[in-house]
């Protein structure tokens, strides 16, 4: 058995695949999926799992140069935004990029995959840009 937190077969699998630059989505319940890019569908009900768990074990795994949010998330102040900047002021998260949210779901178009979570806070959605460890 895997040591690591992140048991998902699924999500593991799209870790350990990712090169340089590719981009991977962890999005709330609501979160749009484009034709042609594969869901890992993680959401349970309201709630489970949220956006911050799941991002933190997506972090456990993930090499992250850069992310993009919604601006509209810095307007809203869902409660995910605090864990959000504690974890860009740890450098977890690399260089933050803001888009409007139409161009959010436009961006999220080129992802590997989007991983939609049981969040129902409006605009936890998050672009992950992979990064190389060396």
């Amino acid at each position: 058995m895997k040591k690591t937190p992140l048991l998902n077969v699924a999500l593991s699998r799209l870790i350990a695949s990712l090169g340089h630059g590719d981009k991977v989505v962890i999005g709330d319940a609501g979160l749009p999926v484009p034709p042609g890019v594969e869901l890992i569908d993680l959401a349970l009900t309201h709630g489970i799992p949220d956006f911050i768990s799941t991002l933190n074990v997506v972090l456990s795994e993930m090499q992250v140069e850069s992310h993009v949010l919604a601006q509209e998330i810095l307007e809203k102040k869902p409660s995910a935004l605090v864990a959000l900047d504690k974890l860009n002021a740890e450098g977890a998260l690399g260089r933050r990029e803001l888009l409007s949210h139409e161009q959010f779901k436009v961006l999220s178009r080129q992802a590997r995959a989007i991983v939609r979570t049981g969040e129902c806070q409006p605009y936890c959605n998050i672009v992950l840009v992979a990064g190389v460890t060396f």
